[in-house]
């Protein structure tokens, strides 16, 4: 096999999932836009301001990282988990299982479009979050590899929700119970300095916490947990997530009738 067709297939995936990203842009980048200002607007200039400063950083400075990768998160797995779910409800995912395309391929071009409206969304909420506070830049590469990562995660695991997925309703149950609960208890909104010793413990289980403060420690400086251990936990369960949705896909599990 040629690598030309691998390309030119994974080139036109992407451009598909880009194209109607933008064609709908009210549904795809507009609510981030929407529900971060009022987060912001909120629990930034209302209650932040009666909240003491967190690690010598405003309250406002301190949430801004966590929003925007719950932001993130949201949108790449959301990207996914729909594109995935509505190729297989209209069958249109039964033409490129038959074409010459191998599994990877095909995977690299559901995840890249998860990977390009987790970045629009992004560069939306940073614009929005302008409005409101000054930003820092500790280091922007560890900036943008950790949103890289996290958003290659949570796009793999949008896939697999959306191959065991039965119905329209099955895609919004991770997202309602697990994704929601995990974020919110994520370290977003608070330091986990800051907790009582069991519930501390408890919040070391939480993925998103290291996500989180990879993310932060890029903005701030600052960070709960090692940012080696942010890596390896990031690195570690994405190269998972990798492993099973590629043996779902040569398997067929949930794609061929």
């Amino acid at each position: 096999m040629t690598r030309t067709p691998i390309l030119t297939g994974y080139y036109t995936m992407v451009r598909k999932d880009f194209v109607r990203i933008i064609r709908i842009w009210s549904q795809t980048l507009l609510p981030p836009a929407v529900t971060t200002s009022l987060y912001f607007a909120i629990f930034g200039a209302f209650i932040g301001s009666q909240v003491a400063d967190v690690q010598g950083f405003s309250y406002i400075q301190f949430i801004v990282p966590g929003i925007i990768m719950m932001s993130l998160i949201t949108s790449a797995y959301m990207n996914t988990v729909s594109t995935f779910y509505f190729a297989k409800w209209q069958r249109t995912i039964d033409e490129l299982l038959v074409s010459p395309m191998p599994s990877w391929t095909v995977i690299a071009g559901f995840v890249t479009g998860g990977l390009i409206r987790a970045g629009l969304t992004g560069v939306v909420v940073v614009a929005v979050a302008l409005f409101f506070t000054h930003l820092t830049l500790f280091s922007i590469g560890i900036i943008l590899a950790a949103a890289f990562l996290t958003a290659l995660l949570f796009s793999m695991l949008g896939l697999i929700n959306a191959i065991f997925a039965k119905s329209f309703d099955a895609i919004s149950i991770v997202p309602t119970f697990v994704l929601t609960p995990l974020t919110y208890l994520g370290g977003v909104f608070y330091s986990v300095d800051q907790l009582p010793e069991f519930f501390r413990a408890i919040s070391y289980a939480n993925p998103i916490l290291y996500m989180v403060n990879a993310f932060r420690y890029g903005f701030l400086g600052i960070s709960d947990v090692s940012l080696a251990i942010s890596f390896s936990v990031m690195g570690g369960l994405t190269v998972i997530a990798f492993i099973v949705t590629l043996i779902l896909f040569r398997n067929g599990a949930g794609l061929k009738n």
